[in-house]
């Protein structure tokens, strides 16, 4: 990679942008990282040559004009799980506005958020809204879900005799690993517009992803409405554009 860039990156403490600022340091980049918690040794230090870690609030805006300041790139991996994520995205384009330079806007989204009606995924388009309109060069790259949330899925049930899951439901999960790869190139490639989804290497049943995880008795459980109907449609694959990466066992014996 060419010349040294300045990459913010939101939520680098969190499962997918912890493996992006990894990424990004392997490549030489200069990487800092943006969280509520506050560092023990103070804001804006560098411990133990790891990144520039700033303190500050998305949903406030506390602390978020110092982070951007300076910024080539600002990958924005934070989530609020709702519609926060529409007020922290606001908040981060605004900044970026004001700190100056046009810095590039990377944000990470979900397949499939235009065709399932889940509140999450509303609020998640409409966070994309803001990006495209943010008056900053941009890139959005929509994933499918992480081998990690489905992990969390089956392992929360491990007191009940049985597995739940949807009937009739595909999944095609990725290794967030695959997907920080996927961002530091978009980082490094620029403003791309909507990039290609990426999905997961294989597109298994919800059954299968269950058994995989547990070996224990599956029991699947029809579920009507347009939401179930969606992941049942497949708006939630991308069949045409698989990662090379672990699949969902691999992921299981890595842990």
């Amino acid at each position: 990679m060419a010349g040294m860039k300045t990459i913010l990156v939101t939520g680098g403490t969190g499962t997918l942008g912890t493996a992006v600022v990894r990424r990004l340091q392997a490549a030489g980049r200069e990487v800092r990282v943006l969280s509520r918690r506050a560092d023990p040794a103070g804001e804006q230090v560098r411990p133990d040559g790891g990144p520039v870690r700033f303190v500050g609030d998305l949903r406030t805006g506390d602390g978020v004009d110092a982070a951007v300041s300076g910024a080539d790139t600002v990958v924005h991996c934070a989530t609020m799980l709702g519609r926060d994520d529409v007020r922290a995205t606001r908040v981060l384009a605004e900044a970026a506005r004001r700190a100056g330079g046009d810095p590039h806007l990377l944000y990470i989204s979900i397949a499939g958020i235009d065709a399932i009606p889940l509140p999450y995924y509303r609020a998640k388009l409409a966070a994309e809204h803001v990006v495209e309109n943010s008056g900053l060069p941009w890139t959005i790259l929509r994933t499918t879900q992480f081998h990690d949330l489905l992990a969390t899925v089956f392992r929360a049930q491990r007191a009940l005799p049985w597995t739940t899951v949807l009937s009739g439901v595909r999944f095609q999960p990725v290794d967030v690993r695959d997907v920080a790869v996927r961002l530091a190139e978009l980082a490094e490639k620029g403003p791309s517009g909507r990039a290609p989804d990426l999905g997961g290497p294989r597109v298994r049943t919800m059954r299968e992803l269950a058994r995989a995880y547990s070996g224990r008795p599956v029991l699947p459980v029809p579920l009507p409405g347009r939401i179930a109907g969606a992941f049942r449609a497949g708006h939630n694959l991308v069949p045409g554009n698989r990662s090379s990466g672990p699949g969902f066992e691999d992921f299981l014996a890595d842990r």
